[in-house]
């Protein structure tokens, strides 16, 4: 049996973050993805926003790791070269009955640490984008868009720099804790054992399954998995919006909003629909709904003018009706294997807090700080 310092199970932009800090704090880092590239579910299948931080509960890892993570992305950015945007976005009211959620938020922000959000009245609003209908807003100056291929090719980069090495289909099938360290079992063409130190599992959807595969590993740190699809829409023709535009949250998400790619392309979403399996196709009927939605806030929006674009699905251990779960990052200290780490529901805003993930990780595996 082959042995390896460390297993990173997922190459999405979660493991590749997680394999390039290991990478630079010195340890050997095997990276096994099970599709036959990176990045290509859950981080291919996003708004491509770096969020600030503005919605997620006071001290969870969620709100802790956005926020920290956003101000060492933009520093990524810049030192690599990966193209981004700081846009902005506003959130907005439509009614009179809003506001006071709209300045709950903006109080609920600023308890996170995002210190910059501008509250605007209407007359404001309108001055940034005057096809909003909107009676109040708040504007976030550090939200903005980024080209997600490229950050996780600048994350594998930097890793393999450093000795990392990724292997694609190579599906990690069960893990067995012993005295001598993880046993990995890798599926694929050419099936193999691992012994491996430490095993950091990023599997995202399939990071419940694969805890449910570890021998030795208690059943309370084994989640079930929930799945909320997302279908978003694309804007057939030129935006008349600069700025990024957010509805008030909705139950499971944050309603169909308005995001923007680097090339300057609108498109809408994502709703939420409870789905029983990974189910990618796109039902065109959904847009109908979505022109409801968007109405509140542009009412301007054309008939016939939204396109079907793509779906995501988030990989939620909260089911419907339950309060949104927080990431879920279990250690040692958590479950009792020495050098296992399990991430679970690492949906939105795990590609803004991916490097904080990535330190967050390093720190449950050595109580002394990693070089990042």
């Amino acid at each position: 049996m082959d042995r390896v310092d460390c297993v990173v199970v997922g190459a999405g932009v979660v493991g590749l973050a997680v394999a390039r800090a290991l990478a630079l704090a010195g340890r050997e880092v095997l990276i096994l993805e099970a599709e036959a590239a990176f990045g290509t579910a859950t981080s291919a299948r996003n708004s491509e926003v770096i969020h600030a931080g503005i919605y997620y509960p006071q001290g969870s890892l969620k709100g802790r790791l956005c926020v920290a993570g956003r101000r060492q992305l933009y520093d990524f950015c810049d030192s690599h070269g990966v193209a981004y945007r700081r846009c902005g976005k506003l959130i907005v009211a439509t009614d009179e009955a809003q506001i006071a959620a709209l300045e709950q938020l903006q109080r609920h922000a600023q308890a996170n640490g995002v210190d910059d959000l501008q509250r605007l009245d209407g007359h404001e609003v309108l001055a940034l984008e005057p096809q909003l209908h909107a009676v109040a807003g708040l504007l976030s100056p550090s939200t903005g868009i980024i080209d997600s291929h490229a950050l996780m090719l600048a994350l594998l980069g930097d890793a393999e720099r450093h000795g990392a090495v990724l292997a694609l289909n190579a599906s990690v099938t069960a893990i067995t804790a012993g005295s001598e360290g993880l046993q990995v079992e890798v599926g694929g063409a050419d099936p193999l054992q691992l012994l491996a130190r430490t095993v950091v599992n990023c599997a995202g959807h399939g990071a419940p399954i694969l805890a449910a595969n570890t021998l030795g590993l208690d059943p309370v740190a084994r989640p079930r998995q929930y799945f909320a699809k997302g279908s978003y829409f694309s804007l057939a023709g030129r935006t008349p919006f600069r700025h990024l535009v957010y509805p008030l949250p909705e139950p499971g998400g944050l309603g169909v909003h308005l995001t923007l790619d680097l090339a300057g392309q609108a498109r809408f979403g994502p709703d939420v629909q409870w789905v029983e399996d990974l189910d990618y196709r796109i039902e065109p009927e959904r847009a109908n709904g979505f022109y409801a939605a968007i109405r509140r806030y542009w009412p301007g929006l054309p008939d016939d003018s939204l396109q079907p674009a793509y779906t995501g699905i988030r990989p939620k251990i909260s089911g419907p009706g339950e309060a949104a779960a927080d990431f879920r990052i279990d250690g040692p200290v958590q479950h009792g294997i020495a050098g296992l780490v399990n991430l679970f529901g690492i949906e939105s805003p795990g590609l803004t807090a991916c490097l904080a993930i990535a330190e967050h990780v390093c720190g449950l595996l050595d109580p002394e700080p990693l070089a990042t």
